[in-house]
């Protein structure tokens, strides 16, 4: 899956997650935000997944969406901290399996509101309802 300007790193990374010729859906993305807020915490790893999203949709820039990446690698990274014992992923999806569910930032932001200008390029705060890690128990703890 190394092409000649991909990090290595984020080759290393994809050989492991990404099916052989597969494609990179909400799974791979959930995966490659447990492995880098295992390896960095949630706050560096939110720039290196942003970075790396943002190079694997340098053909279509238009399908990045800064607020998006942030707020998945965050509560995965809040997932990932407050379980650290956990290190497969298969586990760990297991464990949390609301993860997989690509709809769960539909409970805090608005569809208007992730599709804005102001989300695909930057922070925005959900307008919905705050994360749960943010202010108490996640909703999404599968516990």
């Amino acid at each position: 899956m190394m092409t000649h300007s991909m990090p290595a790193e984020l080759a290393e990374i994809l050989d492991e997650i990404a099916p052989p010729g597969g494609g990179f859906r909400h799974r791979q993305h959930v995966h490659l935000a447990f492995v880098a807020s295992r390896r960095y915490g949630t706050a560096q790893a939110a720039i290196m997944v942003s970075d790396w999203i943002r190079h694997l949709t340098a053909h279509a820039p238009q399908k990045f969406n800064a607020t998006v990446t942030r707020a998945w690698t965050e509560i995965v990274g809040h997932h990932v901290a407050a379980d650290p014992a956990v290190t497969d992923f298969d586990a760990f999806a297991k464990r949390y399996p609301a993860l997989l569910d690509k709809r769960v930032l539909s409970r805090h932001y608005s569809a208007a509101v992730l599709a804005s200008r102001q989300a695909r390029t930057g922070w925005v705060e959900p307008d919905l309802a705050p994360f749960g890690w943010r202010s108490g128990p996640s909703a999404l703890d599968g516990r």
